[in-house]
């Protein structure tokens, strides 16, 4: 159970789905006092202003000045230069984290960034999210019952650490500590960024021959539901790929040689070999079913 108390100032740094519905949880748990927010749309923190998810608009600059936990949930590609601008006013008992899907590379930026004041940044990855983006989309119960990867860094200290992982579980979120960076992007390239990247190649598929375009006006719950993925926010997959580039290329050559197996067994008509290959794949879905229900 988690025992935080309140705390007085919350920023957040990009208030959309993510940083919104973070915010949302902790006003709703009654863990925090006031949330300033900074987002570079205007029309989009006015939103988040008029839905109670901020309550007051002010710089990044400022948010470093006041904030007593600062969270960055801007796409990956913008977070060395909002880091940048937090640095210089960043008080040393403020703590930061992020939100991103990759690791590795925040941290090395994090590093060349912050300097000595590296311990201060505890990166974390929620993994809940929607097809749906922006302020309007943000809820207060998104991680409700989600995982929280957070990977703490050598020079964090133990009540930072401690403290984000009680301020995640006051949103309802289920923390998982996880040492090794690189661990946490090969797994989430295999779980995450890779099954997009198969959505979204399907879907460019579809899209690039006029027949395929047509039967696209006939797919059913199955293609509905293998596709749903690649209506993410394109900023925000694009900048994951980058970021997990070599995680990702890792992913592709191996699924290169698991198509050319498949390719085979329909080249030869191994119908034996085709129903084994169907039923494996089968099962596994099925026992990853049951362990994601418990």
């Amino acid at each position: 159970m988690a025992m935080v108390e309140k705390i007085g100032v919350l920023g957040v740094i990009g208030v959309g789905l993510i940083g919104g519905s973070f915010a949302l949880g902790l006003k709703h748990a009654g863990k925090v006092q006031q949330v300033l927010g900074y987002g570079r749309d205007e029309k989009s923190i006015a939103q988040a202003r008029a839905l109670g998810l901020i309550d007051k608009s002010v710089s990044i600059a400022e948010i470093a000045q006041l904030a007593d936990v600062i969270v960055i949930a801007t796409p990956v590609k913008a977070f060395p230069n909002v880091l940048r601008e937090l640095a210089p006013h960043l008080r040393a008992e403020t703590i930061v984290s992020d939100v991103g899907s990759t690791k590795a590379e925040v941290i090395r930026q994090a590093r060349e960034i912050l300097g000595d004041k590296i311990g201060q940044f505890v990166p974390a990855h929620p993994i809940a999210g929607s097809h749906t983006s922006g302020p309007t989309a943000a809820i207060p119960d998104l991680f409700q019952d989600r995982n929280v990867i957070i990977t703490p860094l050598a020079e964090n200290s133990a009540a930072s650490v401690t403290l984000m992982t009680e301020l995640w579980q006051c949103c309802g979120a289920k923390v998982q500590l996880l040492a090794q960076s690189k661990d946490h992007d090969d797994i989430f390239a295999a779980v995450s960024h890779f099954p997009h990247f198969l959505a979204a190649s399907y879907m460019s598929f579809m899209e690039s021959d006029p027949v395929r375009q047509q039967a696209l006006k006939m797919g059913g719950t199955g293609f509905r539901d293998f596709t749903r993925i690649a209506a993410g926010s394109p900023e925000m997959w694009r900048d994951i790929f980058l970021s997990n580039q070599e995680a990702m290329l890792e992913q592709m050559t191996a699924f290169e040689k698991e198509f050319a197996y498949i390719r085979s067994l329909l080249e030869n008509k191994d119908a034996d070999g085709l129903y084994d290959w169907l039923d494996k794949a089968a099962k596994t879905r099925k026992e990853w079913k049951l362990l994601d229900s418990q």
